[in-house]
């Protein structure tokens, strides 16, 4: 017998992350580092356990042997619960057969089960590869209010960034009088957060028929919430305030690393009273040596500098040797750069070697883009690693 719980959260945490190219070649996106000590799923997991909710589904799909490995039994996120907790929901083989994930409203629909062992009055479904603190209780004590079927968190964009999202119109109450979902014209700027809180009931039945509709892609921008508001739903918005990104590109990867920066960050995860809980594993504190120099960079658990980092965020473990120079790049868990190496608007992926005297990348003023250096290889003594390219195997065009 499993406790009633007033919501389950189901969190998205399958998909492939292919516009991220290298650093998802082996890993699922929400299993990819952030801010050096941090997994992008830490956000969403520490939100729901802040906001009270202790019951979490974990969908996952692609590469998911390092994300279900970090997410265990859910002790960091204190989801370690003899009722409820953090479960992993990979696809299964049913009576019927087994079946990918073919959408996010057909994950949900293969978990029903899941859901409904814990009769939830709301069901919230989150994106595990944003990077944002939110107080879901909060949006749900909205939704409680408005009576809704359905609210989704929005935030305002940029008219020009707008085609990248779904779109709502809303009337002078915030219910939602109309969607476009990634429309090339936008009507709007309030984009949908990917964050869903619906009454338990309603959903289910709106999945049901979506699977059993032939013709539709079993998504929730382009099928669910289209459906609902053609039927009359209550639908209201959520305006969200704060920080968010979503890191799915090199470029906001990189960007939202370097907010981290600063005397006043634009996204704090110092916050006591909003803590990022994540997997940390035992590392002796981080040495700067007598030539060693960091400036204004996150410098985490077991790195050695003893040479210079600037502008920088480093994950666990990392190495910087005499006379190498680190700049405006992100450093994955125990990567070495050895001496007289130079990395410069980087990202490099964990333990891979920098050899002594390469040169990777380009100063941020003049790169022709992100270099990204891949996982567990080796750039090669004396090599240069042109800004903008993606390196996924062992590079060596040096003079050893």
């Amino acid at each position: 017998m499993f406790k009633k719980k007033e919501c389950v959260a189901m969190l998205l945490a399958g998909g492939q992350g292919s516009r991220l190219y290298t650093l998802t070649e082996k890993t699922a996106k929400p299993a990819v580092t952030f801010g050096g000590k941090y997994k992008i799923i830490d956000f969403p997991m520490s939100n729901c356990i802040n906001s009270g909710i202790d019951t979490v589904g974990v969908l996952t799909q692609y590469q998911p042997l390092v994300l279900n490995e970090y997410i265990g039994n859910g002790q960091p996120w204190d989801l370690d619960r003899l009722t409820g907790g953090v479960m992993i929901l990979p696809p299964y083989q049913a009576k019927s057969g087994a079946d990918w994930y073919k959408g996010t409203a057909n994950a949900i629909y293969q978990n029903l089960g899941f859901i409904n062992r814990y009769d939830p009055d709301y069901v919230i479904i989150l994106s595990g590869d944003h990077i944002y603190k939110m107080d879901y209780n909060a949006m749900l004590e909205a939704h409680k209010a408005t009576d809704a079927d359905c609210t989704i968190a929005v935030l305002d964009v940029p008219l020009s960034e707008a085609s990248r999202f779904g779109i709502m119109v809303t009337d002078e109450v915030g219910r939602i009088t109309q969607f476009q979902e990634k429309p090339k014209n936008p009507i709007s700027t309030k984009a949908s957060m990917g964050i869903y809180i619906f009454n338990r009931s309603v959903l289910e039945s709106y999945l049901i028929a979506d699977e059993n509709d032939k013709n539709s892609s079993n998504d929730f921008g382009k099928n669910i919430i289209p459906s609902m508001l053609a039927d009359g739903k209550k639908m209201f918005a959520y305006p969200f305030v704060g920080y968010w990104k979503d890191v799915g590109t090199i470029d906001s990867l990189w960007e939202a690393n370097m907010d981290l920066l600063g005397e006043n960050p634009s996204f704090n995860v110092h916050d006591k009273s909003w803590r990022i809980f994540s997997r940390n594993y035992a590392e002796p504190p981080q040495f700067i040596g007598n030539g060693g120099n960091a400036v204004n960079s996150i410098i985490t658990e077991g790195c050695v500098i003893e040479g210079l980092v600037e502008n920088s965020v480093l994950s666990n473990g990392v190495i910087v040797e005499p006379g190498a120079i680190v700049r405006d790049s992100v450093i994955m868990s125990g990567v070495t750069i050895k001496a007289g190496a130079v990395v410069s608007y980087s990202i490099i992926d964990s333990n891979t070697v920098v050899e002594e005297r390469a040169v990777i990348g380009a100063d941020k003023a003049t790169a022709k883009g992100i270099t990204v250096i891949g996982s567990d290889i080796t750039i090669g003594k004396g090599s240069s690693v042109e800004a903008g390219l993606m390196i996924d195997s062992d590079f060596n065009n040096g003079n050893n």
